[in-house]
């Protein structure tokens, strides 16, 4: 189903665009869940360990051309919004081929320097092989990760958030049976588990392509609209660039928090791996909002409608505030029980430190789901650089607390700097918002 966000009620059309995006998420997030669940289970809290650390270097990595692909998704939604299609066309040919040269060249240098990232992690040297082993095959699933965004956010540009969560339900469970079988049954172990994970992320990706290209051919690029077009490359790197940097940016802060956190050893390392899949799940779906929101306002500022972007502003707050806060409660509330999903229950020492992440960083989900607001909001309005801005006060902030803090208080200092950091940035963003854009004629004038 293909969704106008342009017409109707706004929460009504927010809320039912949304609400597949994040179906289709969840489901995307098994890839690794399962992974960790069977890995933690079977394998034990060292292999857990290994797992854990790499899922933080691989959402970095992707983080890269998921970017590209959510700022490109951006002007997808413009050039809908003002029924322009032969622009629309040639911008998913132009950035088709900015996204796939930019995840060879990834995939090319973090093979050269797998080592190298290993060292920079800190990864300890009891998991020093089981981690190698299982990013060497984990990252020839990059080209797939890649595939299957981009699709999936020009699917979603232009209102169908729908499909994208067939092919990802599909893959999901293939990565289940494959993890199962691989690890349970043939017992190869860590490798088992990367090879069930490319194997389902090429089924998405190669999925969502065929669909696209048999079904949606009203978006594909015709011969024509392969001819370079340096205003609208202009555009798209103008939005795909900074969304890039500010998607890096957030994942690289991440990854820097990994690194705290792997000195911490095994046990911290395996109850970071388990609390962070909850987190996920947790705020994964005020994130999907924060997209489809992006989307909705971008739609509108092509159509020209300034009084739906301050209406759908208020509303989207309104909304993912009640939600952050209804699973913040859950989360405290199921902290050891949801650890025990991903650790066997002997391990105390594990579920403790993990629990604890929970109840000091899940009580502030609704910071996070404001900033996902803030981010889809900026990017919608061609003003990504507010959301690198925004993202690198944000991490800033928690990166150095963290390390400031940790060496103090040990890792309840990580823990805490983390929601420092997301109360900081809503803090800038929601005051640039209300100060500078709201009420103000240079607002009104960037809807054309």
């Amino acid at each position: 189903m293909y969704y106008n966000l342009t017409k109707g009620s706004i929460t009504k059309g927010l809320i039912l665009f949304a609400l597949p995006m994040m179906a289709g998420n969840l489901l995307q997030q098994f890839y690794n869940i399962a992974d960790t669940l069977i890995v933690g289970q079977a394998l034990g809290k060292n292999a857990l360990a290994a797992v854990g650390s790499a899922y933080a270097l691989m959402t970095f990595l992707t983080s890269v051309f998921l970017g590209l692909s959510m700022g490109a998704g951006a002007l997808f939604s413009i050039y809908l919004g003002k029924d322009d299609r032969d622009s629309l066309k040639t911008a998913v040919a132009h950035a088709f081929a900015l996204i796939m040269a930019v995840t060879i060249i990834i995939n090319i240098i973090v093979y050269i320097f797998i080592d190298s990232i290993l060292v920079f992690l800190q990864v300890p040297n009891e998991l020093y092989d089981s981690m190698r082993e299982y990013l060497v095959i984990i990252f020839a699933g990059l080209a797939a990760t890649s595939l299957y965004n981009f699709f999936a956010c020009l699917l979603r540009a232009v209102g169908n958030s729908v499909t994208p969560i067939w092919f990802l339900g599909i893959s999901a469970l293939t990565n289940i049976a494959l993890d199962l079988l691989f690890v349970l049954v043939f017992n190869i172990g860590i490798a088992g588990a990367a090879a069930a994970t490319i194997i389902a992320q090429y089924f998405s990706g190669i999925g969502i392509l065929i669909y696209a290209l048999l079904k949606r051919c009203d978006f594909i690029p015709q011969k024509q609209h392969l001819e370079y077009n340096k205003k609208i490359l202009g555009e798209i790197l103008s939005l795909s660039v900074l969304t890039c940097a500010q998607q890096s940016a957030m994942n690289f802060g991440i990854l820097l928090i990994q690194r705290l956190v792997d000195s911490f050893g095994a046990v911290t390392m395996a109850a970071f791996a388990a609390a962070v899949k909850i987190d996920t799940f947790a705020y994964l779906p005020v994130q999907d909002f924060g997209n489809a929101f992006s989307t909705f306002i971008a739609q509108n500022y092509g159509a020209g409608k300034s009084e739906c972007l301050k209406e759908g502003f208020r509303k989207a707050t309104v909304l993912s505030s009640v939600f952050s806060l209804v699973i913040s409660a859950l989360v405290f509330i199921f902290a050891e029980l949801l650890m025990q999903i991903f650790i066997n229950p002997n391990e105390t020492a594990v579920i403790a430190s993990g629990a604890e992440y929970l109840r000091i960083e899940g009580c502030f989900y609704v910071g996070i789901g404001c900033l996902f607001l803030l981010y889809g909001f900026y990017r919608a309005i061609k003003c990504p650089g507010m959301s690198v801005i925004l993202t690198i006060v944000s991490l800033g902030t928690r990166v150095a607390l963290a390390y400031a803090l940790a060496p103090v208080v040990g890792e309840v200092g990580i823990w805490t700097a983390i929601t420092i950091g997301w109360a900081i940035a809503d803090i800038i963003g929601y005051g640039y918002y209300f100060i500078r854009l709201k009420n103000k004629k240079e607002f009104n004038r960037t809807v054309k």
